[in-house]
C-alpha cells in the first residue's frame, strides 16, 4: 500500500506539473515502480565514522534493502516544501535528490534594497540568522504572501522590518538563489522611503544603520556583507544605475 508520502507525491506530480518536467540530459525523476524503487534502495548512509569496513557495508546493504531510503514529500510547511525525488542521472546511476521549493501558488519573495532621504542612503539591518546562528549585515527580504503582487510584498516588508513606507518600488530583476538545491525565485527590488523606525525586533533583528552606497560596497568587498541576496541587489542597483556614487565616509 502507497505510503502517505507517497500518495501526497503523486498529488503533487498532477497538481503542478511543471516541478516535475523532464529535461534532455539533465536529471530525468522516476515514476515506474520499480525504478523507483530501486533508487531508493541504491541510497545509503555513511556512518560518522566515514569508513564503513566489510561488515558495516554489508549491514548498510541490509538495512538499505528492508528498509529504503524514504522518497517523496517529506515534509510541507507554510513557506517550505522539503521533496526528496527517485531520478536516474544522465550517467544512468539511480538515486535520490533533495530539493526545497516554495508551496504551491505562492508568490515569489521579495529582496528589497531601502534607499532613505534625499541623499538615497542604503539601509542595513544587523539581522540574526538560525541557519547560521550568526548575525548578518542584509537588506530587507521576505517570503511572498499568495496572492499579493510583488509591490504589496515590498510594502508589507518594509513595514513589518523597518516601520517605513515607500514612496517609489524599482524593479531589478530575478534571482534563484541556490540552483543545486532551492527551487524558489525572489524579486529584487530597489525602494525609496523618506525615513525609516522602529526595527522588527521578533524576527531578532537587532538594528538598522545607514551607509553610502559605495560604503555598503566596501562591506561586500572586505567580507562584512556575505549575505547572497544583499551582494545580489546591490549589484543589481549598480548595474541599473539606482546607486549614487557617494564616496565611503560621505555624510552622517
Amino acid at each position: 500500500m502507497p505510503s502517505p508520502r507517497t500518495n501526497r507525491y503523486e498529488a503533487l506530480r498532477r497538481a503542478v506539473p511543471e516541478w516535475f518536467r523532464d529535461d534532455p540530459g539533465g536529471v530525468r525523476i522516476l515514476t515506474d515502480p520499480v525504478a523507483v524503487r530501486d533508487a531508493r534502495r541504491r541510497t545509503t548512509t555513511v556512518g560518522p565514522d566515514g569508513d564503513r569496513g566489510r561488515f558495516a557495508a554489508l549491514w548498510a546493504r541490509l538495512r538499505t534493502a528492508l528498509r529504503p531510503a524514504p522518497a517523496g514529500v517529506l515534509s510541507a510547511g507554510r513557506y517550505l516544501w522539503y521533496l526528496r525525488d527517485p531520478v536516474r542521472f544522465p550517467d544512468g546511476r539511480l538515486g535520490l535528490y533533495d530539493r526545497i521549493m516554495p508551496p504551491p501558488g505562492s508568490s515569489p519573495g521579495v529582496v528589497v534594497l531601502p534607499l532613505v532621504g534625499a541623499e538615497e542612503r542604503v539601509v542595513l539591518i544587523e539581522h540574526h540568522r538560525h541557519a547560521t546562528r550568526s548575525r548578518h549585515w542584509e537588506v530587507v527580504r521576505g517570503f511572498g504572501d499568495p496572492g499579493a503582487t510583488p509591490e504589496q510584498n515590498v510594502t508589507r516588508e518594509l513595514r513589518e522590518e523597518i516601520s517605513a513606507t515607500p514612496t517609489a518600488v524599482i524593479p531589478l530583476g530575478e534571482l534563484h538563489p541556490d540552483t543545486g538545491l532551492l527551487g524558489h525565485k525572489v524579486a529584487l527590488y530597489a525602494a525609496r522611503v523618506e525615513e525609516f523606525g522602529e526595527v522588527e525586533r521578533g524576527e531578532a533583528i537587532r538594528r538598522a544603520i545607514t551607509v553610502t552606497a559605495a560604503e555598503a560596497e566596501e562591506m561586500v568587498a572586505d567580507g562584512r556583507i556575505t549575505d547572497g541576496f544583499t551582494v545580489a541587489v546591490l549589484y543589481r542597483a549598480r548595474l541599473a544605475g539606482v546607486l549614487r556614487k557617494g564616496a565611503p565616509g560621505d555624510g552622517g
